[in-house]
């Protein structure tokens, strides 16, 4: 019987911070440019001041936490318990982890579409929940975009490689040449 394969998607919360950020600046750079108000749109445009990071970051630990109960199914983790606080990799811009325990003809050639996907899924989720707050006619489009994210996620978790046939020497199984 064949091991299970293991996979490991690490993200760098200072990418994912950077990412949300600059994308909420670009989404308000362009609003202003379309004639939305220069006051309304500089508000949308998130910052890694106090006030706005500590927002970003529990939304943030909120869709980690979201998308391991979505891929729970082949997640590697015992944890037990749970509480309210940020994630600590969140919260010192460490590193978010998520181990898998995939089946062994699982298809490797998919884990950086899983990474990348798994990526622009907590980007977008977050984002949904800033424009929920600062400008709540673009919370849909992060939040469609979510979606369309976590799809290709999924697609990725369930990749499968085709089985190879066996070969067989001669005289096995009673087969002479």
């Amino acid at each position: 019987m064949a091991e299970r394969k293991s996979i490991t998607v690490s993200l760098q919360v200072k990418e994912l911070m950077y990412d949300i950020t600059n994308k909420a600046y670009l989404t308000g750079k362009a609003r202003e440019a379309n004639g939305m108000d220069y006051k309304a749109s500089s508000n949308m445009q998130a910052s890694e001041d106090e006030e706005n990071s500590y927002q970003l970051r529990r939304s943030l630990t909120t869709a980690f936490s979201g998308l391991k109960s979505i891929l729970g199914e082949y997640l590697d983790e015992n944890k037990t318990t749970t509480d309210n606080l940020l994630t600590d990799a969140v919260d010192s811009d460490g590193i978010l982890t998520l181990g898998f325990k995939m089946p062994s003809n699982y298809n490797s050639s998919s884990v950086d579409a899983m990474g990348k996907g798994i990526h622009a899924y907590l980007v977008d989720l977050t984002l949904s929940e800033w424009f929920a707050i600062s400008n709540p006619a673009d919370a849909k489009y992060y939040s469609d975009h979510s979606v369309q994210s976590l799809a290709v996620v999924e697609k990725a978790l369930y990749k499968r490689s085709r089985p190879e046939r066996p070969v067989y020497d001669n005289g096995e199984f009673g087969v002479t040449t």
